[in-house]
């Protein structure tokens, strides 16, 4: 089933999507409304054009797949589910996200993961295919963040400035010859191996599979692995869970 935004705030847009009896929806012609998604359980949405913020929001369960770029907050508190970007993103993507998977075929801004959490089953991911701003994995208590940097140039970072900082938990994988070198002290930066290796491994045949790539060279490359210092003076200050 069809749906034509042009004409529909954010309110209309959501009831109709709500009210629908369709499992499948194409959205066509979307221009900045908010909260598509936001709270969704089971249906699956192609969303063609630019939606606004907080894409996905409250998710728990649903998939969508942006034919375009998103703005801000792309599944805030996002608790189940799978979003698809084929283009970039903007600031905030997975702000205290508890569960799901985020894939973004290009860029994001800053802050992308803050705040992302995990509990037993619940692990949430996110793969960037492009850049993440600065701030990636602010405050991170849980989950995988794994950032590609397709299309730069050899010496080029794929994370910008201060990156992992207050991380108390979950891990960031960055593929690139060497790691950031303003990392805080709370963490540690190794090359990916074992049990990290496999989680890695995982997640990028699912993105690949996602944008039509293939795996074979990406994972023969080099990645790294961001995680809390075992005496990260932060992880004291939260329960285990």
């Amino acid at each position: 089933m069809t749906i034509w935004t042009e004409g529909l705030d954010f309110q209309a847009l959501g009831e109709r999507i709500r009210h629908s009896q369709a499992q499948e929806l194409e959205l066509e012609g979307v221009l900045g409304q908010r909260y598509i998604g936001a709270g969704l359980r089971d249906k699956r949405l192609r969303i063609r054009g630019v939606p606004g913020n907080a894409l996905g929001a409250y998710m728990d369960g649903a998939q969508l797949r942006v034919e375009g770029n998103a703005q801000d907050a792309v599944g805030d508190t996002m608790n189940d589910g799978e979003i698809v970007v084929e283009g970039s993103c903007g600031d905030a993507l997975g702000y205290a996200m508890r569960g799901g998977s985020i894939f973004v075929r290009g860029d994001v801004g800053y802050r992308c993961g803050i705040h992302m959490k995990a509990y037993r089953e619940k692990q949430p991911r996110i793969v960037i295919g492009g850049r993440a701003g600065s701030f990636l994995g602010e405050y991170q208590a849980g989950g995988r963040i794994l950032v590609l940097g397709l299309g730069l140039e050899e010496e080029q970072p794929p994370v910008g400035a201060f990156p992992a900082m207050g991380q108390h938990g979950g891990a960031i994988f960055l593929r690139c010859r060497r790691p950031p070198q303003d990392l805080p002290a709370q963490v540690t930066a190794k090359p990916a191996d074992g049990e990290e290796l496999r989680w890695l491994q995982g997640d990028l045949r699912d993105f690949c599979q996602r944008f039509g790539l293939d795996p074979e060279p990406l994972l023969a490359d080099e990645y790294w692995c961001l995680r809390p210092n075992t005496e990260n003076p932060y992880q004291r200050l939260y329960t285990p869970y």
